[in-house]
């Protein structure tokens, strides 16, 4: 059995070697995310009752594997303790070393680690070490952001319904920003898609005060798309609504399958006679129904960067509607902990409303290169410019262009060396995007080129000779030819 004297002098013995040997505690502030630029201050604080012997801090890099000494104080040469401060409670020395980093860089961004070194009272020669970390996290706000519409320039359809996305694209930002759309100052409902990132950025979600105060209704109806086929395309078919559409599947199976067997059978056994018409004017065209509360689906993609930042793509597809969508006002915002308000990007939806065109040179001569080219559109009160991008397509009325082609793409329309034959000539210029169709008409004037000398024209000649006449005073050799 254990002597319990022996074991208190064994208590006492250790106490006092623990009095004897000194103790060294080290602990950090743990720091809050710093934007770029901003000064930072790291603090570590230890508390001992032992002699400091030195403070060192290191930058760690390579994940770990190297580390950059920043800063170091050694007690055996430095007097002044300025940068510390101290306070003895119970005979223990409480310290706390700073070290002050300017205008922050994301290079910064990592592990930062303070040891601290004390003298062991037992050995002057030993030295009794500890360590803390801090981990400084260095935000970037987005440099950069801006809406495109995907596919951009695409023609205009009357006769069917087609998708469109906008795309917002936010660079330059760490961590990855938050993005949603608006409509016209009101957040849209958006069903995400499968390939959305769930990670940060995703589409934000209205709370219950904005569902309150009336917000884009998305719900699960999608945008029905009926087509149906008229003998006379003057003539517009009218649509069952998808109310009557599903009153009559729905009156179809309350028929039965005996009901329904039975007419089919009668069917098969009358004979049916077509009634073709006279003319036919088109049966190539589908018609479409828009819906004025279309589903809005948001993709959500990001990209790394090489600078150590995040590209952000986000994507607001629906089914447009030129009647409804045009002259509406889409905003892509972003939300980032860099930020202290949201940064947002305004595009307005427009369909173009006439080019202007412009002619080089203005008085053209037989022979001069003529460039038609679109300056502008005639744009509407609220609309500032032609969003998205319009396709400009030139045609020439009633003929060909001067190089042989029917049509040419671009803004753009060059004429080298106009002919007089080009006189008068009409130019077509269509301006057209998802949302319109426009077409603008401008004539060209060609006046002659004095600089231009007439061109020699050969034809068939004969040569006739009219007279020779011979003078006793003067040999005079004359003859008077005519071309004929």
């Amino acid at each position: 059995m254990t002597n319990p004297l022996a074991l208190c002098c064994f208590l006492l013995c250790a106490h006092a070697v623990r009095l004897t040997a000194g103790y060294l505690t080290v602990s950090t502030e743990p720091l809050a995310p710093v934007v770029i630029g901003d000064t930072v201050t790291l603090k570590c604080n230890f508390r001992t009752d032992g002699n400091l012997r030195e403070i060192v801090w290191f930058r760690v890099a390579e994940g770990g594997s190297a580390k950059q000494k920043i800063f170091t104080y050694d007690a055996m040469y430095n007097t002044s303790y300025s940068h510390m401060e101290d306070n003895r409670r119970r005979e223990d020395l409480i310290y706390q070393s700073t070290v002050r980093l300017p205008e922050v860089q994301m290079e910064d961004d990592g592990l930062y680690e303070c040891h601290v070194g004390i003298y062991d009272r037992r050995s002057r020669d030993k030295v009794i070490l500890a360590s803390g970390s801090i981990v400084l996290t260095v935000i970037v706000p987005p440099k950069s952001i801006s809406v495109v519409a995907a596919n951009s320039p695409t023609p205009f359809s009357r006769y069917e319904a087609q998708n469109f996305t906008l795309v917002c694209i936010v660079a330059g930002a760490k961590p990855a920003p938050t993005v949603y759309f608006k409509r016209d100052g009101e957040l849209i409902d958006v069903v995400p898609t499968p390939q959305s990132s769930p990670s940060g950025g995703e589409q934000k979600r209205p709370t219950g005060q904005e569902k309150g105060q009336g917000r884009i209704r998305a719900g699960l109806q999608r945008s029905p798309v009926l087509t149906s086929r008229d003998l006379d395309d003057t003539k517009l078919q009218k649509s069952l609504s998808p109310l009557e559409e599903e009153g009559k599947l729905a009156r179809l199976g309350q028929d039965g399958p005996e009901q329904g067997q039975e007419q089919s059978s009668k069917s098969e056994t009358l004979p049916t006679t077509e009634v073709i018409p006279e003319t036919v004017v088109s049966r190539e065209f589908p018609r479409w129904v828009q819906s004025s509360d279309p589903l809005y689906y948001f993709q959500h993609r990001q990209r790394a960067a090489g600078d150590g930042t995040t590209e952000v793509r986000a994507m607001l597809t629906w089914s447009l509607n030129p009647q409804l969508d045009n002259e509406a006002l889409f905003s892509c915002e972003v939300n980032h902990p860099a930020l202290s308000m949201p940064m947002q990007a305004e595009v307005t939806l427009a369909a173009p409303r006439g080019p202007k065109l412009f002619m080089s040179p203005s008085k053209a001569k037989v022979g001069d290169t003529v460039r038609i080219t679109v300056q502008g559109f005639q744009l509407g009160p609220s609309a500032t410019e032609v969003f998205p991008e319009p396709m400009f397509t030139w045609t020439r009325v009633g003929g060909r262009l001067l190089d042989g082609r029917e049509k040419h793409d671009g803004r753009e329309l060059v004429l080298e060396r106009v002919p007089a034959e080009l006189n008068g000539s009409m130019f077509r210029c269509t301006a057209q995007n998802p949302l319109g169709s426009t077409d603008t008409h401008t004539r060209l004037i060609v006046f002659n080129n004095p600089r231009l000398k007439k061109p020699f024209i050969a034809t068939d000649t004969a040569v006739t000779c009219r007279s020779v006449t011979l003078t006793p005073m003067l040999l005079l050799l004359s003859f008077t030819c005519e071309l004929t």
